[in-house]
């Protein structure tokens, strides 16, 4: 799928876990939410499909939900 909406993502600390990755950036209401949403396999990792709901994503990582495409920036990226 095409990427038309590109979200900057800076992280605080090393790593976050995907569903509350994808609370925190605004792709869903709730972390609860986020876990459905990668066991619907609508989520890709680094153009990977991804279906651990606590995956550990880092700076440098991109998160594709769709035709969202968010860019996890912070230390180490």
């Amino acid at each position: 799928m095409q990427v038309t909406e590109t979200i900057d993502f800076e992280l605080d600390r090393e790593h976050i876990e995907l569903n509350q990755l994808l609370k925190l950036a605004g792709l869903c209401d709730s972390g609860g939410a986020g876990k459905q949403l990668v066991a619907s396999g609508a989520v890709r990792v680094d153009g990977v499909p991804e279906q651990r709901k606590t995956a550990k994503i880092h700076a440098g990582q991109r998160v594709q939900v769709g035709d969202v495409e968010i860019h996890v920036g912070g230390a180490g990226a």
